[in-house]
Formats: structure tokens, C-alpha cells, sequence
């Protein structure tokens, strides 16, 4: 589904509230929302909002190449049962060994259930399979972190996989699309420079915010 708009958000706030209207024929789905960290957490609560949707934080830690960190082989997505998402490709490439890969997995692992439970405690992450499973953001700039979420998510056999982001460019959704059984975008701006650039607040999302508004979403009776 898209929609389009030609001015900026107010903040993740409004974005998240006019996201939640291109969503609501989902609401009868009984849809999981998962926001991405930090930023998309104030998006994804007031989506999970207004569908009266389960809310939680879907972690993604990148697995670096040996020597060049910043060069994702992979990445590990959270979950009941986390998803190991691998490259071969780049795996050839950089000659990583199973080796490595095992004791880096590990590693991101251990770092990725350890902000799980700053953020929820000893909460256990809901079950995807057979639910309708709507990915948030408060924007794409290049499409790698939702990449890894889709496709890790998608290993966890969800009967509906829906992405859905306030603003992205075009290229990054073209190549997102196929991963995906829909998705959702307010904002497609050509030329595209940043995802900031479309909010007027885009002041940084703190992790006590993203503490807070998890907690509200355990407690229907405050949303």
C-alpha cells in the first residue's frame, strides 16, 4: 500500500499516527508489530496502538568480516528462536571460515540478548509463527538493516511478513519488495538525502524512551 506526502513529519509521533491509518486493514489480522531500535519504537508503538496489536523490538546485530567489521557477512534478527541471515557471497569473497562465523555469531548473540533485556527484561520474545508480522521503522536509507530483519524474520514462518516505514526511497523498496508480502510507505521522495530530513524532529530516541513505551504496550490499559 502507498500513500503519498509532500511535507515533513512533525516527529515520530505523527509519523507513527499517520502510519497506523495505511495500516488498519490488518487490524482484524491479530498483527505482531515489531519496531526496529531505537528510532522506530515511537512508530511502531502508535501503530500497535491504534490495531491494538502486540508491540515489541526486533534486535538485528550485523556479523562483520574478518579485519573489516563494517562489511556485513550477515546478521543475527531476535526472536524466540534467533535467526542467523548469512551472505555466502561475501562470505567467499572475504574467505571467512565456519569457524569464524560460528565465533562471531556467538558473540553478536550474547551482545544481542544482553540489550534484550536492558529493553525487556526476562520478557520472552512472542513466537512468529503463522501471524501476520509488521516490521516498523521511522525511515530506510539504504535498505541493510531491513534487508536482514525481513529475511530473518521470514525464517520464523510467518503467515503474513508486512514492512511498513514512514519514508524510504524508491530503489531501497524496490529491492525490498520481494522479501516481503507488502508494504507500507508514506513518503517516496526523489531526490532522497536522509531520513532526518523529512522530520522536523528527529532529535535521537533514548533508551529510556524505548523502555518506557515498551512497557506501556505491555499494559493495555494505558495505550
Amino acid at each position: 500500500m502507498e500513500s503519498e506526502r509532500d511535507r515533513p513529519f512533525r516527529d515520530r509521533r505523527e509519523a507513527g499516527q499517520l502510519l497506523a491509518s495505511a495500516t488498519m486493514h490488518l487490524k482484524d489480522t491479530n498483527p505482531l508489530v515489531l519496531a526496529l531500535p531505537r528510532g522506530g519504537v515511537p512508530v511502531g508503538f502508535e501503530v500497535a496502538k491504534a490495531l491494538n496489536a502486540e508491540f515489541d523490538v526486533l534486535l538485528v546485530r550485523k556479523i562483520g568480516a574478518p579485519g573489516h567489521e563494517e562489511l556485513g557477512l550477515g546478521a543475527i534478527v531476535d526472536g524466540a528462536n534467533p535467526q542467523i541471515v548469512i551472505n555466502d557471497e561475501i562470505v567467499r569473497m572475504t574467505g571467512a571460515t565456519p569457524a569464524y562465523l560460528h565465533t562471531e555469531a556467538t558473540r553478536q548473540l550474547a551482545e544481542l540478548e544482553r540489550r534484550r533485556r536492558a529493553y525487556r527484561g526476562k520478557a520472552i520474545p512472542v513466537a512468529l509463527k503463522g501471524r501476520t508480522v509488521i516490521i516498523v521503522d521511522d525511515g530506510i536509507a539504504t535498505g541493510g538493516t531491513a534487508k536482514a530483519a525481513l529475511q530473518g524474520v521470514r525464517l520464523g514462518s510467518p503467515a503474513r511478513l508486512i514492512l511498513a516505514v514512514p519514508v524510504a526511497p524508491a530503489e531501497c523498496l524496490a529491492a525490498l519488495r520481494p522479501l516481503c508480502d507488502e508494504v507500507i510507505r508514506l513518503m517516496c521522495p526523489s531526490p532522497f538525502f536522509s531520513v532526518g530530513t523529512h522530520y522536523l524532529d528527529f532529535s535521537q530516541t533514548s533508551d529510556e524512551e524505548v523502555i518506557h513505551l515498551l512497557k506501556a504496550a505491555s499494559q493495555p490499559a494505558t495505550l
